[in-house]
């Protein structure tokens, strides 16, 4: 997860990311608190306490948990996870089925080892359908049935005139403003989409609903419609409030809420690395890398904070690789979260052996 010229540096920047925002963070008012009830792991406080369990879903003995990325639920309950993978692991899935209990369905994906990044579900007709993005030598975003099987793979859209010669063919891991690493969906009511690419150009690319590329906005920059690792994109269709797109742009740590057409309209500030976003009835969810889970309600007022450890986590090298520092009932990096279909929240961490917790709702 980059958007520099290569993986190093990323590690590099992530961690000095922390200094300009710790501070800020780290002491806002701690709105939530997590404490043990019995042998349980209780994070929040009032509407909004959820009990903790991580690890939840088991693998096969077959498969190894990698970098998880992202999740998504489909209308049966079943949790989808996408994992980075690894590149030279080609016979090993990249994506997980689990159902309502954890335990193991079916595994697919093998096309998006070692770039595995992105994940929906959208049901069309009648019909679900999982929609995947993948970065770094892979490059490419694809429409799945939720059995695994392909309907179409696509690649940069170098019509739209921001991408170097032949970026739609290379599958080199090369990074640039002008190379194509997308990371995220939003779904539109026309049937078509928007990608986020998030690592790459920093363009927010619209299409039709056959993968066909419509339109671009956005682009590098400092803020107010244009982006900094527009990792996370989201349509907030929650009731009473007007249909808007709103865009993680992690490397600023601000939510930017635009019109469906790209035009700037606010920035929400106070996240630290905003990674993705989702809603479900009043509630918004944003889960951010640096640490927590944060919850707003439909005036875009946070309502909670789940599972910081922010203070520690941007402090201390090291513990993203050390499952040995990792505390019961805190975050180290949530990449993405989604809401189960009955309030509870699904957390995937970018951590180097993954971990996917699921937050029971109790409130």
């Amino acid at each position: 997860m980059s958007s520099r010229p290569s993986a190093s540096l990323n590690r590099r920047q992530f961690l000095g990311q922390t200094a300009a925002v710790a501070a800020t963070i780290a002491g806002a008012p701690a709105i939530v608190t997590a404490d043990k009830s019995g042998s349980r792991t209780i994070l929040g406080e009032g509407d909004y306490r959820y009990e903790v369990l991580h690890d939840w879903p088991q693998l096969p003995d077959k498969y190894t948990w990698q970098t998880t990325h992202n999740v998504a639920v489909d209308k049966a309950g079943h949790l989808y996870v996408i994992h980075e993978g690894r590149a030279d692991q080609t016979d090993h899935p990249s994506i997980f089925v689990f159902d309502d209990e954890g335990r193991f369905v079916r595994a697919f994906g093998e096309q998006f080892q070692g770039g595995g990044h992105g994940i929906e579900v959208r049901e069309e007709n009648g019909e679900e359908f999982l929609y995947v993005c993948a970065y770094q030598q892979v490059k490419s975003f694809a429409k799945l049935k939720l059995t695994g099987e392909t309907v179409w793979e696509k690649y940069a859209p170098v019509e739209s005139g921001v991408y170097a010669e032949n970026e739609n063919t290379d599958r080199k891991k090369v990074w640039g403003r002008d190379r194509f690493m997308p990371t995220n969906f939003a779904f539109l009511d026309d049937g078509g989409f928007l990608l986020a690419d998030g690592y790459g150009s920093f363009y927010i690319h619209r299409y039709d609903r056959e993968g066909n590329w419509i339109s671009k906005f956005g682009g590098p920059g400092s803020g107010e419609g244009t982006f900094a690792t527009p990792h996370g994109i989201w349509i907030d269709r929650r009731p009473g409030r007007e249909e808007r797109v709103v865009v993680c742009d992690r490397a600023h740590h601000t939510l930017q809420y635009l019109t469906l057409d790209g035009k700037y309209i606010e920035t929400l500030t106070g996240y630290g690395l905003p990674a993705n976003i989702d809603t479900q009835g009043d509630l918004m969810l944003v889960p951010e890398l640096h640490a927590r889970v944060t919850l707003l309600n439909d005036r875009n007022e946070v309502v909670a904070r789940l599972g910081g450890d922010v203070e520690r986590v941007t402090s201390q090298k090291g513990i993203r690789n050390s499952r040995d520092q990792w505390i019961t009932g805190k975050f180290v990096h949530p990449h993405d979260a989604c809401f189960a279909n009955n309030g509870d929240i699904y957390v995937a961490e970018w951590v180097a052996t993954g971990r996917v917790s699921r937050l029971r709702r109790l409130g």
